[in-house]
């Protein structure tokens, strides 16, 4: 669950530019998986690991704005695997 200090945007979710990198960070490490606002019309949701998305997902890096730092490492997003064929 969301910490009661951190910054929340207009929904109720966390919003990270009013936030430290290091919380954060902290937020989805201890979540595992939280959507968070990034901006005013811009949000994502951004897991611990590769345990919290779905069958056919991995993971990518996502960095997001901080209140100290423009690229902050948060965690990563779920994306579909690329799914390789074979040529015959």
């Amino acid at each position: 669950s969301v910490t009661a200090g951190s910054a929340l945007a207009q929904g109720g979710r966390p919003f990270t530019p009013q936030m430290s990198c290091q919380s954060a960070n902290s937020l989805v490490r201890a979540n595992g998986a939280l959507v968070m606002n990034t901006g005013p019309y811009t949000y994502d949701r951004y897991v611990r690991d590769n345990t919290a998305c779905f069958a056919g997902q991995t993971t990518r890096p996502a960095w997001v704005p901080a209140a100290d730092q423009a690229q902050c490492f948060i965690g990563y997003t779920c994306i579909e695997r690329e799914r390789r064929t074979s040529r015959h």
